[in-house]
């Protein structure tokens, strides 16, 4: 049995890592507002706070981050850095402020998505993140010391999103959260590093 700390336990994809993950692991759920515990991943300073309260873990997982949708010639800079400092650095400062809470062979799973490979009109913000966190995970995987590991998931639209998202995804053929989620143990529980885990593409 591990310990797992799942960042982005309260949202839709999150909920389906945590039941998957918990049938065999403790798994500690961390939201931005709900959840055992509380975290802003875009500031340092109050993922430094959580780490000590939970001590020392196997596996960190990060199913967070907003993007902006929008027309790229009306995007503002700052629409755009909405998902720089969200679901990319939201990620990233994860990794780099978490690392030391980690055992040894212990692991770390980030989540990007299908816009990586398949641009969609008013998805470019999603689409730069997405490749940027694909690139940091294959540098990251050569450097992190002490046998630790990392991957990414990189889930098409879910069928539970497709209400709000379906005018960006059509023609995408939707997956479960549930299905999405197996990726999670593969990444938790297995021994592969820097790699990505396509789902439903």
């Amino acid at each position: 049995m591990k310990k797992v700390v799942v960042i982005g336990a309260t949202g839709t994809l999150g909920r389906a890592v945590v039941a998957e993950l918990k049938t065999r692991h403790e798994v500690i759920e961390v939201g931005a507002t709900r959840g055992a515990y509380q975290v802003d991943s875009t500031n340092p300073a109050s993922i430094e706070k959580l780490f000590p309260q939970t001590g020392k873990v196997d596996a960190i997982v990060t199913t967070i981050g907003k993007v902006h949708f929008g027309p790229l010639p009306d995007m503002t800079v700052d629409q755009f850095w909405v998902g720089l400092r969200d679901k990319l650095m939201g990620q990233i400062n994860v990794v780099l402020l978490a690392q030391r809470y980690l055992n040894d062979g212990g692991s770390f799973t980030l989540t990007s998505g299908i816009l990586a490979d398949e641009p969609i009109r008013e998805g470019a913000s999603a689409t730069s993140v997405n490749l940027a966190l694909e690139g940091f995970v294959r540098g990251a995987a050569i450097e992190l010391p002490r046998g630790i590991r990392i991957n990414l998931v990189s889930p098409t639209v879910l069928e539970e999103s497709m209400e709000a998202y379906a005018p960006y995804f059509r023609g995408f053929e939707p997956v479960s959260a549930a299905r999405a989620a197996l990726a999670y143990s593969r990444s938790v529980e297995g021994a592969q590093t820097g790699r990505v885990y396509r789902v439903g593409y």
